[in-house]
């Protein structure tokens, strides 16, 4: 019998298809999260509803599984520091430790490209780039914290642990990244930041979940080559921002806004609204920050070369098809 794997965070987007791509393999899922998802108790995962900031949890969830892939996190480019520190940094340490104490073979963190990104264009960089001295925003900051903890416990031989890093993760069935452009579309809030043809990487879901249990494997040999190191995870090929976007609301039936603001303008109104929301104490998003003007303003991609070396991971080659069934999954 494969092994048993305790998959965090498996009610969502990424969890599902991790949870889906390990039972097609013959692996035992157990998971753990707040919420009941029956269709994924129908496929046999057993679950237990709960949080990672709950030690009590942490070591019940861990015991008697060979493996933890934790994706659960709280995400947001806006928000005080204390949630974000509870759910990435807390819950990751939780589980690091409940995990050691129960005998957990191999750990597998779902961390972040942001990790890296202070504001600054990144061209084709590997995992050897550096956290930045500053943070946009706390979620970056919270899991460049909690994806060191995780690299830090690798022990050779024993507690074997990495860190994945996939971007933009798109497909099917997508609630975050795919409705917030077109929600920001619809409402007017949608701009060009700069020309739009700066470089973004994105990944697959089904990709993103085959590199997680590719990783698992990887670690659960207890790889030296592998365990202990952080991964970029991409769909291995560079688009223009406006492409990707521009693609992202035909595929939805909307026409892309015409209306432009250059990078350093949308910087400095997302400083300025930052600083408003924050003496206003206003716990909405801003309509602009810092963190979004650079993502949407300047080059970010990733050289995969160590994923494909390490753990065998080869990514997805046919956007094209994979957005028609997009635009077939959002037609009416």
């Amino acid at each position: 019998m494969n092994a048993i794997v305790l998959v965090t965070g498996h009610g969502g987007f990424l969890g599902r298809a991790i949870c889906k791509e390990l039972i097609s393999k013959g692996y035992e899922v157990r998971g753990l999260a707040r919420n009941r998802y029956p269709e994924l108790e129908e496929l046999g995962v057993k679950s237990l509803q709960a949080s990672a900031v709950d030690v009590g949890a942490c070591e019940e969830a861990s015991r008697g599984v060979d493996a933890v892939i934790h994706t659960a996190a709280l995400a947001g480019v806006w928000g005080p520091a204390k949630p974000f520190e509870l759910a990435n940094v807390v819950a990751t340490d939780n589980l690091l430790q409940s995990s050691l104490r129960n005998g957990v073979k191999a750990f597998v963190f779902t961390s972040s490209p942001s990790v890296t990104f202070g504001g600054m264009p990144q061209c084709n960089i590997d995992e050897s780039a550096p956290y930045p001295d500053r943070w946009l925003c706390h979620y970056p900051r919270t899991k460049a914290i909690a994806e060191k903890q995780v690299l830090e416990a690798n022990r050779v031989g024993h507690f074997s642990t990495c860190a994945l890093r996939p971007h933009l993760i798109w497909g099917v069935g997508d609630p975050h990244l795919i409705p917030r452009v077109i929600d920001r579309c619809r409402s007017g809030k949608l701009r060009r930041v700069g020309d739009g043809k700066n470089l973004i990487d994105t990944v697959h879901v089904d990709f993103a979940a085959i590199a997680h249990r590719l990783a698992l494997e990887r670690m659960l040999q207890h790889d030296r080559h592998a365990a202990g190191k952080a991964y970029f995870i991409t769909d291995g090929s560079p688009i223009e921002c406006w492409e990707w976007i521009t693609d992202i609301l035909e595929s939805a039936g909307m026409k892309p806004p015409q209306k432009r603001i250059s990078f350093a303008a949308a910087y400095r109104i997302g400083a300025i609204l930052e600083l408003m929301y924050r003496l206003a104490g206003s716990k909405k998003e801003p309509p602009m920050t810092r963190f979004v003007a650079a993502q949407l303003g300047v080059d970010h991609y990733f050289n995969i070369t160590a994923a494909r070396t390490n753990l065998g991971y080869e990514p997805m080659n046919n956007r094209a098809e994979q957005f028609a069934k997009l635009r077939s999954f959002a037609s009416p």
